[in-house]
C-alpha cells in the first residue's frame, strides 16, 4: 500500500497502529482534564471492502464544529467521505478512490467541561448514528438535552478562547469557524445565557485563583468574541438581562458600555452596582481602570487598595498596586496549569497535506530555505523570561513596565529601600552579635529571631538620595550558576562582558572608543559612569547593566507567617517622606519573596542581553560593518525588545528576522505594530502571508483570530471599502484572495463590524 492510500484530501491525519487506540487513549486521560478540555477528536475507519483486507484507523483534531446535536456531528463525519482522495477513471470512466479505500464509519468526541464527561457520536456508513456519554470512569451513559447544550457551549468556548493560544497547539489540528451566521451567534448567546451562572465550574484564567460568576472562562469567551470585533451591542443586551439576577454582572455590562463609548451609562451602572455590592473587587477594578484613563491616579489608587482588602488572596487585586514593590511582593502566586491536551500513542504515519492553491501561490517558499536560519546562540535560547507562565509572567510584565518608566538603577534603589539586602543583613548581624556564627546566606542560625522581626508589615523607610548613595543595590550579587552571565575575568577580578571579539581591529583615531560593558562594583562604578557619559556624547550609548544583590529570603520556620496575606492599608509604603532610615537600618523593611528575587534576576538577564545587543549594533554601525544574526536570533531579540517595551527596536528585529527566513511569529508581531500605526499596505501584506501560513496548517477559521482582530482595527478606522480596494490593488493571487483573505471581509460585512458600511 503506497503512502497516499487511504488518505483524506486537504485534511490532516494520523494513522493508528492498532484500530481504535486513539479512542482508548482519550478515555484513559479523561480524568486528567481540569478546565475546558482538549480539542475535539475525529476518528475515522476506512476499508477497501475486499476479503482479507485490514481496516485502517486514522484521527485528527478539530475545533469549531457545531456540537449542539448528534446530527451536526454526524454531518461533519459524513462530509469527510467526500474528501477521500480519488484518481480519475480510464477513458472517462468514474473516478475511484486511491487503493479503493472508503470510509465505513467513525466517531466524534467532544468534551463537556461543565459535567466533566466526554460526548461521543458513532456513525456507521451505511447505517445509523449512536450518541452516548463516557464519564471519567469510562462508563457509558445516555446523552440528555442538558448535556448537549453544555457540550455545545464547551466546544464554542474552546474554539473562541484557544483560537491563537500558543499553549493549545497540536500538529494536525483543524480549526474551523465556530460561528458563521447571525443565527448561529444568537444560538451561542442563548446557550451562554442559560449556563451563565454555572460558568464558574469551567475555571478561569491563570491569574484568577477562585473562579466567580463574573470571572471565568465563559465570561472571558463572551468578552473576547464580542470585544475582538468591537461589537459590544449584543454583549450589552445579554448582560442587561443577567444583571437583574446578579448585580455583580454590572462590571461586565459597564465594560461593554465603555466599549461602545457610552461612558455616562457605564458610570451610572457602576455607581448603582457599588451601592449594593461595595465589596466586589471586579466592580472596583472596572472603575479603577476608567479613572486611570482619565488621569485620576490618586482616586484609582484608593479603589485599588479597597479591592485588595476585598479580595486579598487574588493576584489581580495586588497587581493593581504595583506603584510600590512591597505590593508586588505580596501578590499571591499560583501554580500554572497546562492546557488540557491529548496524550496519544505514536502514530504509524502522519499525513499533513498542503492545499494546492497555497503551494502554487509561492508565498511560503521561504519556509523551505529556513533550515540554516534556525540556529541561535545558546545564550539567547536560554533566556528564562519566555518560559514564564501565569502569575509569574504577569509579575514579570509589571517589573518590566516599571523599568521602562523609571529605569533599572532607580528600580534597584527602590528595591534596596523596600527589602532587606543580604549584605545589609550580615552587617547588622555582625553589629548585634559579632561572635555569633553566620550562615551561608545570612538568614539562618543565630539570626532567626532577627529575621522574624523583619517580617513585620510596618511602613517602609524611604531614604534620602545622599543616604541611599552608600546603600546602592546594584553593586554585588550572589553568584548563581543559573543566573550568572557568561563573562571573562579582568585583571582585577571584575567580570567583564566583551562587546566585540578580542581580535577585532582597533577603532581609528578620532572615532569614539567602545566602552567595556561589565557587571560593575563600587570601586570602578564612578569611572565607568564617566566613560559611558563621554561615550553617550558621541551618540553611541552602551550603558552598563548592574547585577542586583540578592535580598534576604524568609526563613522556612516563619513561612506560615510570611504566607499570611496582609491588607492594603498595612502594606502600602509611606509616601510622605516622613519615615526615613539610616543606612544599614532595616527595622521598617521586610523580606523579599524568593519568586520576586528570582524575577529580578530574570529581568537582569534580559536587560544585560539587550544592552549588549544594542552596544554591538552601535559598534558595528560606527565601524560601518554589517551586523548579522540568524533568523531565529532576530526573533528572540525582537521578543526581548518587546518584553522590555522598546517598540522600535522590536519592530526592526522582527523585520530583519523576515529578511532571513519566513517567521509566522514575526509576521504576527509586525501585523500588530502596523495596524496600531494605521499602515494599511504593510498590514495587509502581513495579513496575507500570515493567513496563508495558517491555512497551510489547517487554521481555516476567519474569526475569532488575531489576524481578524487587527484587520477589524483598520476597517473600523478607514472603512471596509478602502481596505478591500487596497487589497485588490496588491495583485494577490486570485486563489489566495478568495480562499484566504475574503472570509475576513465577508465576516465583517455579515456581522456588521464597525466601518463595514463605508
Amino acid at each position: 500500500m503506497s503512502s497516499t492510500d487511504g488518505t483524506l484530501k486537504d485534511v490532516p491525519e494520523f494513522f493508528e497502529v492498532d484500530l481504535g487506540e486513539s479512542l482508548i487513549s482519550r478515555t484513559e486521560t479523561l480524568a486528567s482534564f481540569r478546565e475546558l478540555g482538549p480539542p475535539d477528536l475525529c476518528h475515522v475507519i476506512k476499508t477497501t471492502g475486499k476479503a482479507g483486507s485490514k481496516d485502517l484507523g486514522s484521527y485528527h483534531y478539530v475545533s469549531g464544529v457545531d456540537a449542539s446535536s448528534s446530527a451536526s456531528l454526524a454531518a461533519y463525519l459524513n462530509s469527510l467521505t467526500y474528501n477521500v482522495e480519488e484518481v480519475p477513471g480510464w477513458f472517462f470512466g468514474a473516478a475511484t478512490t486511491k487503493g479503493g479505500w472508503k470510509i465505513r464509519g467513525g466517531a466524534f468526541c467532544s468534551f463537556n467541561a461543565f459535567s466533566r464527561v466526554d460526548v461521543r457520536v458513532e456513525v456507521k456508513i451505511p447505517g445509523g448514528v449512536e450518541a452516548y456519554v463516557i464519564d471519567l470512569r469510562g462508563e457509558r451513559h445516555e446523552a440528555t438535552a442538558q448535556i448537549w447544550q453544555e457540550v455545545y457551549l464547551s466546544a464554542m468556548l474552546r474554539a473562541i478562547l484557544y483560537a491563537d493560544d500558543a499553549n493549545y497547539r497540536l500538529a494536525g489540528f483543524r480549526k474551523l469557524d465556530p460561528i458563521t451566521t447571525l443565527d448561529a451567534e444568537l444560538r451561542f448567546v442563548a446557550a451562554a445565557e442559560a449556563a451563565f451562572f454555572k460558568g464558574w465550574q469551567l475555571g478561569s484564567d491563570p491569574e484568577i485563583q477562585v473562579a466567580t460568576v463574573v470571572s471565568n472562562h465563559l465570561t472571558s469567551g463572551i468578552m473576547k468574541y464580542f470585544g475582538d470585533s468591537f461589537r459590544f451591542g449584543p454583549a450589552v443586551n445579554l448582560f442587561e438581562k443577567l444583571v437583574v439576577k446578579e448585580g455583580e454582572v454590572a462590571c461586565l455590562l459597564a465594560q461593554s458600555y465603555f466599549g461602545l463609548n457610552e461612558e455616562v451609562k457605564a458610570v451610572r451602572v457602576l455607581h448603582a452596582a457599588l451601592q449594593n455590592h461595595p465589596q466586589s473587587y471586579s466592580l472596583l477594578h472596572v472603575q479603577c481602570d476608567f479613572l486611570r484613563t482619565k488621569g485620576k491616579h490618586e482616586w484609582a489608587l484608593k479603589l485599588a487598595k479597597q479591592a485588595v482588602n476585598c479580595a486579598p488572596s487574588e493576584f489581580v487585586t495586588w497587581a493593581k498596586l504595583t506603584e510600590a514593590l512591597l505590593t508586588l511582593n505580596s501578590c499571591p502566586m499560583f501554580t500554572y496549569n497546562e492546557r488540557d491536551l491529548h496524550r496519544m500513542p505514536a502514530p504509524a504515519r502522519s499525513h499533513l497535506p498542503m492545499k494546492d492553491f497555497i503551494r502554487d501561490s509561492g508565498i511560503l517558499d521561504e519556509e523551505a530555505n529556513a533550515a540554516h536560519n534556525n540556529d541561535a546562540d545558546v545564550a539567547l535560547l536560554r533566556l528564562p523570561a519566555p518560559s514564564l507562565r501565569g502569575t509569574f509572567a504577569k509579575a514579570y510584565g509589571l517589573l518590566a513596565k516599571l523599568v521602562s518608566q523609571i529605569g533599572w538603577d532607580e528600580l534597584l534603589k527602590c528595591r534596596s529601600q523596600v527589602f532587606v539586602m543580604e549584605e545589609e543583613y550580615r552587617m547588622q548581624k555582625q553589629h548585634d552579635a559579632p561572635d555569633s556564627p553566620k550562615g551561608a546566606n545570612g538568614a539562618n542560625g543565630a539570626g532567626e529571631s532577627d529575621a522574624e522581626d523583619k517580617e513585620g508589615f510596618g511602613p517602609l523607610a524611604i531614604e534620602d538620595e545622599e543616604e541611599a548613595a552608600d546603600d546602592d543595590a546594584s553593586t554585588k550579587g550572589v553568584h548563581d550558576d543559573d543566573a550568572t552571565p557568561t563573562t571573562t575575568a579582568g585583571t582585577n577580578g571584575t567580570p567583564t562582558i566583551m562587546v566585540a571579539a578580542p581580535d577585532e581591529d582597533v577603532p581609528e583615531p578620532g572615532s569614539p572608543a567602545i566602552p567595556t560593558i561589565k557587571v560593575s562594583t563600587e570601586s570602578d562604578g564612578e569611572r565607568e559612569r564617566k566613560d559611558l557619559a563621554a561615550y553617550e556624547d558621541d551618540k553611541v550609548a552602551a550603558p552598563g547593566i548592574e547585577k542586583p544583590r540578592t535580598a534576604v529570603q524568609p526563613d522556612p520556620e516563619s513561612e506560615d507567617q510570611s504566607a499570611t496575606v496582609p491588607s492594603a492599608s498595612t502594606e502600602m509604603p509611606a509616601t510622605n517622606g516622613a519615615a526615613t532610615a539610616a543606612p544599614g537600618s532595616f527595622n521598617n523593611k521586610r523580606l523579599c519573596e524568593r519568586w520576586l528575587d528570582n524575577l529580578f534576576m530574570v529581568l537582569y538577564e534580559d536587560l544585560r542581553v539587550y544592552t549588549i545587543w544594542r552596544a554591538e549594533v552601535a559598534h558595528f554601525k560606527a565601524q560601518h560593518l554589517p551586523y548579522r544574526k540568524t533568523g531565529t536570533e532576530w526573533e528572540i531579540l525582537g521578543e526581548l525588545a518587546q518584553r522590555l517595551h522598546h517598540k522600535e527596536e522590536a519592530k526592526d528585529a522582527f523585520q530583519r528576522a523576515l529578511d532571513a527566513k519566513f517567521s509566522a511569529k514575526a509576521w504576527l508581531k509586525l501585523l500588530e505594530f502596523y495596524a496600531d500605526e494605521g499602515d494599511v499596505q504593510r498590514s495587509l501584506n502581513a495579513a496575507i502571508r500570515l493567513s496563508a501560513y495558517q491555512h497551510r496548517w489547517y487554521m481555516e477559521s476567519a474569526y475569532p483570530t488575531a489576524v481578524a482582530h487587527q484587520l477589524f482595527k483598520l476597517i473600523r478606522r478607514d472603512g471596509l471599502a478602502k481596505i478591500s480596494y487596497s487589497l485588490v490593488s496588491m495583485n494577490v493571487p486570485a486563489a489566495v484572495l478568495k480562499g484566504v483573505m475574503q472570509p475576513y471581509f465577508a465576516w465583517a460585512q455579515a456581522f456588521r463590524v464597525e466601518g463595514s458600511d463605508f
